[in-house]
């Protein structure tokens, strides 16, 4: 009897379940439905990003001709300079609608991943993958830094592989979340994606160069380089997480990059700061080029060590070329921000001397005992 009650509770759960399975397939029917529906709507949308991107490139081709043109009236010349503006804003107000949608994968991301869709679409995943992206970078760190100062204590073989197959394991991770940052928005300088890839090959030079007395001669210049440089990475790390901290704050920057383009007046405490460091790391990557170079008269000599020669010295013009262009870049900023800023305060006091006779009537009427005007609508 016991038995038969126990079925009979179990075919009871089990015609519950059965409900329950028959809203669940119900369920992912409808979620079937929508994500149909979602892709139609991105293709869609795609299309005519598409179509909006070809139509303005014939406008701005026509503008440019109509441009050319030797007479032309103010008011034309108006026109144009409204339509460019447009055009700029348009370009603007895409670049953002884009960042909802699938991107393609780089070229890069195709050899290393295969046809995957790396897109992140939720606007909250894109911010935890960026700041996954920066913890990364800052764990790495850390460790290299320890490996490195281990490396000049202790002259062990075993530990100096550790430390280059982690150089070289970093950087093509680095290289790899970096293009996933750029299909997904990230407006990351050319250079220091190349700086990267560079940097990837120059490890992996290293941990193929032979035990000798070349590397010997070369080996602690190299950890003392590499401790140095993590310092620095750290304090450009601390850098550029607050000021894109304050910049997401007054909504001027978008939330998955990762270098500093625009420009604000308390930026350069920072920089200011940073800039001899930099540069002090830049010129210790020409000095590892030189060391090198005088190695390769060495007997022992590998091809390693011209190749990396070459390399260190690439990577000294590059970072030092555009660290410079940024230098410029930002003065002329802040010399633009500058004059608006007169223009600025010029029209604020022209306008107080447009309202200044309005107030010395004020004020004469006050001393006569008449009513202002203010007073007078008060007794109204």
């Amino acid at each position: 009897m016991s038995l038969s009650v126990d079925v009979d509770e179990l075919e009871k759960d089990w015609t519950e379940l059965s409900d329950e399975y028959r809203s669940l397939e119900a369920a992912n029917q409808q979620y079937q439905e929508l994500h149909e529906r979602l892709e139609e709507m991105q293709e869609k949308c795609t299309k005519q990003i598409q179509h909006q991107r070809y139509r303005m490139r014939q406008i701005s081709k026509n503008l440019k001709t109509y441009m050319t043109q030797e007479k032309l009236s103010p008011e034309d010349r108006d026109k144009v300079t409204q339509l460019e503006k447009s055009i700029m804003k348009r370009k603007a107000q895409i670049h953002e609608i884009e960042q909802g949608l699938p991107q393609q994968n780089s070229q890069y991301l195709k050899i290393i991943l295969g046809d995957v869709n790396v897109s992140i679409l939720n606007r909250n995943d894109k911010i935890r993958y960026k700041d996954e992206y920066e913890k990364f970078k800052l764990i790495l760190n850390v460790i290299g830094l320890l490996l490195s100062f281990l490396n000049i204590v202790f002259n062990y073989r075993a530990l100096e592989l550790v430390f280059l197959f982690l150089l070289v394991w970093y950087y093509c991770t680095l290289t790899i979340r970096e293009s996933i940052l750029k299909v997904n928005g990230s407006r990351i300088k050319g250079w220091w994606r190349l700086h990267h890839f560079i940097s990837t090959v120059c490890a992996g030079v290293l941990l193929v160069w032979p035990q000798g007395e070349p590397w010997q001669l070369f080996r602690t210049q190299f950890m003392y380089f590499n401790v140095y440089i993590s310092l620095v990475q750290y304090m450009q790390f601390r850098y550029q997480k607050g000021v894109l901290y304050r910049l997401k704050a007054l909504g001027e920057r978008h939330n998955m990059d990762i270098t500093i383009e625009g420009f604000h007046s308390w930026m350069w405490r920072g920089l200011k700061f940073l800039f001899p460091f930099l540069f002090v790391g830049y010129l210790f990557q020409f000095y590892n080029a030189w060391t090198l170079y005088r190695l390769t008269q060495h007997p022992d000599a590998t091809w390693q060590i011209p190749v990396l020669s070459i390399l260190f010295l690439i990577l000294f013009v590059g970072n030092s070329f555009t660290t410079l262009m940024v230098i410029l870049q930002k003065q002329t900023e802040r010399t633009e921000n500058r004059y608006r800023l007169m223009s600025l305060i010029a029209s604020k006091r022209q306008k107080t001397t447009v309202r200044q006779p309005t107030n010395e009537g004020a004020e004469a009427a006050t001393a006569k005992g008449e009513p202002t005007a203010v007073e007078s609508e008060k007794t109204k």
